[in-house]
């Protein structure tokens, strides 16, 4: 397609993927005839994912993220959906990225039409296809336009509130240009961050979850479910890691035989193999287990698993870190339980995470590491209980957390 061009859209349900270089942040607006959304709930993205008719899906890292439309269950009133998408990274430009939206049937996912925008330069977020009502039949259409002031000023010029002043939306060479006031935000309204979703202003005490940071800053400290992205300076940072798992009894003079593993996955969350003290190295050699310790007493690390994350084969995009107790001992019974990502070659620890709490359950998925779509690796802090004494029994678990 080229941009300005449309197709009448041969089926109900459509996926409008977009893929980059880099990762993108992919959204979705649903716009009355006034090119206005209803409310905030019509702004569909990472962190509001579900909306009439209209879903926003992750990639995981392993593919594009992408905006879902159900034309059939589009309410009334509803007459555009625009997909938009920036880079990830605070205040990237496209330029020297071509991003490529592709459309497809989203029952068997054939394409469709696909649209590359030509000649970007300093925008940082773009409208970049359509799906549109015309006199009752569903299109869809290439538009390509930037903006200068990234998500927000797409956001501002759609009518949605923002947690900070946006400045007013500031059109790069559009085909077709939005000239809007944003309404007063509502009173109840869920808000988008201001900054792109992949760098939201963290609050001073976040909650547990909330936000996605990198090695800037130098070591970091997990939360449950926070991530941190493996880069420093925009680079990754390193190619050989080691994830070191500890833990002590609960009760002194108690042993406690914890095994560390670690599964790794596919893009389609298939399981390749796992690296447990029973099979000391996968995939070639590039993961290795440091043996079976058998009491959790003294201090350090009890077990350590070391990636080499450069000589991993492209087809393993995830790797779940998890601890069991063969013996039944239930983590009630644990103390002090963490694991921790080391640099291999400097042994300088970059990111901890410290379980807080226990559940009398026999595993636990400590930790994911996900290849991006752009190449580099994210940690996730999980700390989810589990039955399953043996690492065989983790297996579906953590394809389902991934």
């Amino acid at each position: 397609m080229t941009p300005g061009s449309n197709i009448p859209l041969s089926a109900a349900r459509v996926t409008v993927d977009v893929a980059a270089p880099v990762r993108l942040d992919v959204s979705g607006l649903l716009l009355t005839a006034d090119g206005k959304v209803r409310s905030d709930d019509d702004f569909i993205f990472y962190n509001q994912p579900s909306g009439q008719g209209v879903t926003y899906r992750s990639g995981g890292g392993t593919a594009p993220d992408a905006i879902v439309v159900d034309t059939a269950a589009v309410p009334p009133g509803i007459e555009k959906i625009v997909v938009t998408a920036s880079p990830d990274a605070a205040g990237q430009t496209f330029q020297g990225i071509e991003p490529t939206a592709t459309i497809r049937n989203a029952d068997d996912n054939s394409v469709l039409a696909t649209f590359t925008p030509p000649q970007l330069g300093t925008e940082t977020a773009l409208v970049i296809v359509e799906v549109y009502l015309r006199n009752g039949a569903w299109k869809a259409r290439a538009v390509g336009q930037g903006y200068a002031n990234g998500l927000a000023g797409i956001a501002t010029d759609f009518g949605v509130s923002v947690e900070e002043p946006a400045a007013p939306a500031q059109p790069v060479a559009p085909p077709q240009p939005q000239a809007a006031t944003p309404p007063p935000p509502p009173a109840a309204a869920p808000t988008m961050p201001a900054a792109p979703p992949a760098a939201p202003a963290a609050p001073p005490a976040p909650a547990p979850g909330a936000g996605k940071i990198n090695l800037d800053k130098g070591r970091v400290s997990l939360q449950k479910n926070q991530t941190v992205s493996l880069v420093k300076g925009g680079r990754p940072v390193l190619s050989q890691v080691k994830m070191g798992l500890g833990w002590e009894p609960a009760y002194r003079g108690k042993d406690i035989d914890l095994d560390a593993s670690v599964i790794a996955y596919g893009p389609q969350r298939n399981h390749i193999d796992s690296c447990y003290f029973g099979k000391l190295q996968i995939v070639n050699g590039a993961i290795k287990h440091s043996g079976d310790n058998l009491t959790g007493e003294g201090g350090g690390d009890d077990e350590v698993i070391t990636v080499d994350l450069g000589r991993l084969p492209q087809e393993v995009s995830g790797l779940v870190f998890t601890v069991n107790s063969f013996s039944g001992q239930k983590f009630t019974e644990v103390a002090k339980a963490y694991c921790r990502l080391i640099d291999a070659a400097s042994g300088e620890e970059l990111v901890r995470f410290d379980l807080t709490s226990a559940e009398p359950q026999t595993g636990v998925m400590m930790a994911k590491l996900i290849r991006q779509y752009s190449g580099e690796w994210e940690m996730t802090a999980m700390g989810e209980f589990v039955k399953s004494r043996t690492v065989r029994g983790m297996v579906k678990p953590a394809a389902k957390a991934l």
